[in-house]
């Protein structure tokens, strides 16, 4: 038998390669074969005594087996690697080989061989076994069913801690935190914690149908909670729920739920913490623990088989974080507006009466109608009852009301010209009571439905050269007349062209025979 074993220990202890291949009585080169082989499948110096030559050929030339069979050879390192594709199976990669064999005449093994080799060696020689879980592809959440508890240093009372908990099937890592919550805002914040740990996102999110993430979940219907969906659409993952009583849908994450339970819910149960911050930080030291324990059937761990054979399956994380909105749904009153949190906020007039969607930000208020914004106000804050309350969605009688102020009236007026703010300034100055200016003003500023704005400025300016007191009046007069003037202008030259058309006509001294 080749002493593989010698070779190894030989080259542990220093010697030279030289040395190994006289002593062992075999060439260099194989010699360096055989330790580049066992550095690239993981083994580790000193050897169990359970290691034998024998194993070791089998471990570091699997195919070796193959090639006494006179079956065609399969390449397991290709079929590990082509499994991890989407949509790739196991099925699908023993049609590609017995084509392959058929090909140089050999006899390929059956299915169910061809499967079994497969299997024995993603058991011995990789960490994971890739027949019925992609790497990265899909990533289970839930919350644990027992919870730990944080002393509240001011009262003394315990606090109750739920325990959330994400796995990856692939590789079976896995992440878990505690929050004193189970409600939407938790549920999300956990599962950012969750990609930033893993540094990426799954394909697919498989939750239990919890209320903060499902709103409906029947044979023949699926409600996502809207929040929760646009958090998936913004990590670019989608959300398939686990059937209804069907825990098999999610099995790697109740079976993490087990372990987590037992490893770190009863390995932290005699311990007593004071803040949920010092409870998360003892919760990580003992998953780190966890995920870095050797598997006990195969080599690697689950850190090592997700830094090998899933990580790089995981999407990107966004440029930015998701920001936490809240969707809900509200009726507009009739004075046209919703009310979100005892505050405010306007919609058009046309949508009294209508349910519109609103989501909800720290920083936003966006209100949707048959799925297009209709609405956008900055969130309100400090004392209830406050209105945002924007002029176009107003009514038009409502909107003039609101405008009549001393500052629209002097605004609109700057935006005619210098004669109309010299008047607008003179009535708001010469009145006493400053209704009646507002009054005489916004009559002036319905000029602006007849006549234009250049109109209303010349008649100002020829009213102010007429007199130092102009009126509202006074300019009405003014601007009729000068539209009427510059109507006859209009009509005049055509007149006159007329006259000059006709103005040859023969008369009835022609026609008497006097001109012939």
């Amino acid at each position: 038998m080749f002493p593989y074993r010698k070779i190894l220990e030989l080259h542990s202890e220093g010697v030279s390669l030289r040395s190994i291949a006289t002593i062992t009585q075999h060439s260099r080169q194989k010699v360096t074969e055989v330790i580049k082989l066992a550095e690239k499948r993981g083994i580790i110096i000193p050897l169990d005594e359970g290691i034998t030559d024998p194993w070791l050929e089998d471990f570091l030339y699997p195919e070796k087996k193959q090639e006494n069979s006179g079956r065609h050879v399969m390449d397991f390192e290709y079929v590990h690697k082509e499994l991890a594709r989407p949509n790739v199976t196991l099925t699908l990669l023993h049609d590609e080989y017995v084509r392959e064999a058929k090909s140089v005449g050999k006899i390929p093994y059956a299915y169910r061989t061809f499967a079994e080799h497969y299997h024995n060696y993603a058991m011995k020689y990789k960490a994971t076994m890739r027949i019925r879980r992609k790497p990265g592809e899909i990533l289970e959440v839930d919350w644990a069913g027992q919870t730990l508890s944080v002393i509240d240093p001011d009262t003394g009372e315990n606090r109750k801690v739920y325990i959330f908990i994400a796995t990856l099937p692939c590789s079976q890592m896995f992440y878990v935190e505690g929050s004193y919550r189970m409600d939407l805002p938790s549920w999300i914040r956990l599962h950012q914690h969750t990609f930033e740990f893993f540094e990426g996102t799954p394909q697919i999110l498989v939750p239990d149908n919890l209320k903060t993430g499902v709103t409906k979940h029947t044979s023949k219907e699926l409600i996502l909670n809207k929040t929760y969906a646009e958090m998936a659409d913004h990590y670019n993952t989608v959300i398939l729920p686990a059937r209804v009583r069907s825990p098999k849908d999610k099995a790697s994450v109740e079976g993490s739920v087990n372990i987590v339970s037992t490893w770190i819910i009863q390995g932290l149960r005699n311990m007593k913490f004071f803040s949920i911050e010092e409870l998360n930080d003892e919760i990580w030291k003992k998953l780190d623990y966890l995920n870095n324990r050797p598997f006990q059937n195969r080599n690697g761990s689950r850190w090592s088989a997700f830094l090998e054979e899933e990580k790089f399956a995981l999407s990107p994380l966004p440029a930015t974080p998701y920001r936490m909105s809240e969707w809900r749904t509200a009726k507009v009153r009739p004075d046209y507006h919703i009310s979100i949190h005892s505050m405010f906020y306007s919609v058009p007039y046309e949508l009294i009466g209508k349910e519109v969607d609103v989501k909800i930000s720290d920083s936003t208020i966006e209100i949707y109608f048959n799925h297009i914004r209709a609405a956008s106000h900055q969130t309100l804050y400090g004392k209830y009852g406050q209105f945002s309350t924007l002029k176009e969605h107003m009514p038009q009688n409502h909107r003039l009301y609101i405008e009549q102020t001393p500052e629209e009236g002097l605004k609109w007026a700057a935006s005619i010209g210098d004669s109309t703010l010299m008047i607008v300034t003179f009535l708001l100055e010469t009145y006493e009571v400053e209704k009646q200016a507002l009054n005489a003003i916004f009559t002036l500023k319905k000029l602006e439905r007849k006549y234009t704005n250049y109109e209303i400025e010349q008649a100002c300016k020829d009213v102010l050269k007429a007199t130092n007191r102009p009126t509202v009046k006074s300019v009405q007069t003014i601007i009729q007349s000068n539209k009427k003037h510059d109507e006859e202008k209009l009509t005049e030259p055509k007149s006159r062209k007329m006259k000059e058309k006709y103005g040859f006509t023969r008369g009835a001294s022609y026609y008497g025979g006097r001109n012939k």
